[in-house]
């Protein structure tokens, strides 16, 4: 694996996007702890946020609960669930508001059945496996020129990268739904919406850079294979 990270090859086509992910994520906590000390006005929390665009929805299968670790919300859909940490649960602030609001977006979206959330769903097992197995089944078929399993491990490792590219449109959809709703509500006041875009944009673009990330791995992956081969 550590000879993998000093290839110049994996430095020059992986190494920049990795950079940028890194950048991204720091962006979107930056982003998340500046609009988490400036309070909303209508003092609503995320929950009380959550459960009214749920109710405004007419959704009354979901219900809200507390999830630990910070930045860890998510919508199950298997569940029915809208998982909030307890700064987003708790919070009256343009922050808590916006990722609240988001996961909602994703709870609307099963209820509506969003067809690019239906395929994500469907993509989780495999996603799972190419992240996790498919690295190991290349890198052991590239030191053992087992050319095959090493080319199937690119094949199941594409399906996780094709699973970050159907994220995109689910997760801007869900922030797209939630600004729709608070700027209609109350909750959020006009001079308040611009936290509130401000968290879910940086938010978004992690996804963006996961997604550029994966693609630069299976780039790697296929040039590294493909110069074997020759």
């Amino acid at each position: 694996m550590l000879s993998f990270l000093f290839d110049p090859l994996f430095l020059i086509v992986v190494l920049p996007f990795a950079a940028l992910a890194f950048w991204a994520s720091s962006r979107v906590k930056g982003t998340f702890k500046k609009y988490n000390k400036i309070p909303i006005r209508s003092g609503f929390s995320g929950a009380e946020t959550a459960q009214a665009m749920l109710h405004g929805a007419g959704i009354h299968d979901v219900t809200i609960e507390s999830v630990p670790g910070m930045l860890s919300d998510h919508y199950d859909p298997q569940a029915k669930v809208v998982r909030l940490s307890d700064d987003i649960l708790n919070g009256r602030t343009a922050a808590a508001v916006a990722v609240a609001a988001h996961e909602v977006g994703h709870a609307i979206q099963d209820a509506q059945g969003y067809a690019p959330m239906s395929i994500r769903s469907s993509l989780v097992p495999v996603a799972n496996i190419g992240s996790s197995l498919a690295p190991w089944m290349i890198i052991i078929g590239v030191f053992t020129n087992l050319t095959g399993l090493a080319w199937l491990g690119v094949i199941i490792f594409a399906a996780a990268v094709l699973f970050h590219i159907v994220t995109l449109p689910v997760e801007y959809d869900a922030s797209f739904r939630a600004m729709r709703v608070l700027e209609g509500s109350g909750i959020v006041a006009t001079d308040e919406m611009p936290g509130v875009k401000k968290t879910l944009y940086a938010a978004g673009f992690t996804y963006v850079a996961a997604t550029l990330v994966a693609l630069a791995h299976l780039a790697y992956y296929v040039m590294l294979l493909a110069g074997n081969d020759d």
